[in-house]
């Protein structure tokens, strides 16, 4: 599809008081820390991990990267039970239950005691991914969506940078004891983390899903920019939701035919989508794939194996550089927060990824420099690794980064949102954990400078994709975001069994 075709941004309105929903946003993406703390310690523990157990790469790897395989079932049992228990309580539900796994890794005495630790912290991660920029952008209001959905963003890089000083502050305990002190403190945040979330108000539009429009009312009120948004929004809900505008009432009994049932969500959105919802889905999915696949979590993950290779052998000028890249991350994660609302996606999105090709090429030219010189020391080529490495991943955090969960959040209709949503993290970890399972293998395969040239092509192919297929959605209600993607207003809407599925058949076959 062409760009020109794109529909424009719409303005921002003014900027309202948004400090009750800039508070709901703060502690729902404080659970993106938990997968954030687990990146980052993990790429300096894993150098101690390695010496105490005596395994082998392979084996390092799979420990690495197999946390993002198990996440898969967090992320997909996250879409039911939030739309079970809402939003809030899955919240805590994957705090408590990353709690267990950090406990279970702080405490491990062999490889397979570590390995099912991650498997049980992984489960949480997915929890945590799913959720987080949901509830999110559900309580944000339009004018402010993009800065309040980035949190889960910037409290991942918040989470490496903890990690990476965590590496650092306990490198120097006994080998036998630093790992696991690194691995285990991360059962603390958790704990706090779900205490603080029973203050949180449930989604509006979770409430509106179970006829609770009285406390709908009340979260929109909050949460709105005007009184007069809130009412729009929560008319926009109940039609997204299925009631019909004359029924009111404190609580109201949804209407059965609307209800969503699972079968006919998958049919909606995987087996029979109409074009509009196609588009929705290759868009979620597509941007999530190509956030993983241009190859951060090699970066940010192996940094230390990166910077040895880049000619840095001291154990502290390893960790102490690591640091630097989270520190890096996090300032322009910072950045990004104040810009996706009045610069847009589109931009950032593209003026990140174009930044980050050029970032990859400087990055595995000086790695492939440095190869072909392994009796010499060549400044010029090691100055340029850092510096692409730093490069790459301020690019990252300033678009890329934060932009694909504020996207993916926001465009699947309220019907569909919970799956959508769940299958975005399931293709962000799938391709995360082949990146992580699969690097080191990579660099003896191709060398180091030739994964990262893999890796700038895909990046090269990820700027197409988003310049051809991602509309900007700036300033949209949630509610009206479909249209960007060419739905009408009959297409999106719940039905009843046989005049949906007519409806579904006739529009997939235009």
């Amino acid at each position: 599809m062409a760009s020109a075709a794109l529909p424009a941004a719409v303005e921002p309105g003014k900027k309202g008081n948004v400090k009750f929903a800039f508070a709901c946003a703060i502690l729902a993406s404080m659970t993106s820390i938990l997968l954030g703390y687990d990146i980052g310690v993990m790429s300096g523990a894993s150098l101690y991990i390695k010496k105490d157990l005596g395994i082998t790469d392979v084996q390092l790897e799979v420990l690495m990267g197999i946390l993002n395989v198990y996440s898969l079932i967090g992320s997909f049992a996250a879409g039911r039970t939030s739309d079970w228990i809402g939003r809030r309580y899955t919240i805590v539900f994957a705090a408590v239950i990353f709690f267990a796994g950090a406990f279970l890794m702080g405490f491990a005495v062999n490889y397979g005691m570590l390995m099912f630790g991650r498997f049980v912290a992984g489960v949480g991660v997915g929890y945590a991914l799913m959720i987080a920029p949901v509830y999110t952008a559900e309580v944000s209001p339009a004018s402010a969506r993009g800065f309040l959905t980035s949190f889960p963003e910037v409290f991942i890089n918040f989470g490496i940078l903890l990690g990476y000083v965590s590496n650092y502050a306990f490198s120097h305990l006994p080998l036998r004891l630093g790992w696991r002190v690194m691995l285990g403190i991360g059962a603390a945040p958790s704990v706090v983390l779900a205490l603080m979330v029973l203050g949180m108000p449930e989604s509006p539009r979770w409430l509106v899903m179970k006829g609770r429009l009285a406390d709908a009312k009340v979260v929109l009120g909050k949460t709105s920019d005007t009184p007069e948004e809130a009412a729009e929004k929560l008319a926009d809900i109940k039609a997204a939701a299925g009631i019909p505008p004359e029924l009111d009432g404190d609580v109201v009994a949804v209407p059965k035919k609307q209800n969503n049932d699972e079968a006919r969500v998958w049919k909606e959105l995987i087996l029979s989508p109409t074009p509009a919802m196609r588009r929705i889905l290759l868009s979620g999915l597509g941007i999530h794939f190509f956030q993983q696949a241009s190859g951060i979590d090699a970066v940010v993950l192996y940094s230390p194996r990166v910077f040895k290779a880049a000619g840095i052998t001291d154990d502290d000028q390893l960790l102490g550089t690591t640091c630097a890249v989270g520190v890096t991350k996090t300032l322009f994660i910072l950045v990004a927060t104040f810009l996706l609302d009045r610069v847009g996606r589109r931009p950032l999105l593209l003026s990140s990824v174009g930044g980050m090709i050029v970032s990859l090429v400087g990055l595995a030219a000086g790695l492939t420099v440095i190869e072909h010189h392994p009796d010499g020391e060549i400044p010029w080529a090691i100055g340029v690794a850092i510096a692409s490495t730093m490069a790459y991943v301020a690019f990252f955090s300033i678009g890329l980064g934060p932009i694909t969960w504020v996207y993916s959040s926001e465009v699947f209709p309220l019907h569909v949102r919970a799956l959508g949503c769940a299958l975005g993290v399931a293709s962000n970890r799938v391709t995360s954990g082949v990146i992580s399972m699969t690097f080191i293998s990579l660099t003896k395969a191709i060398t180091i400078g030739g994964a990262f040239f893999l890796y700038a092509g895909v990046a090269v192919l990820a700027w197409v994709f988003f310049f051809t297929f991602l509309p900007e959605t700036r300033g949209r209600t949630l509610e009206a975001m479909s249209k960007l993607f060419g739905a009408t207003d009959d297409e999106l809407k719940p039905q009843d069994g046989a005049t949906k599925d007519k409806k579904l058949e006739m529009a997939a076959t235009k």
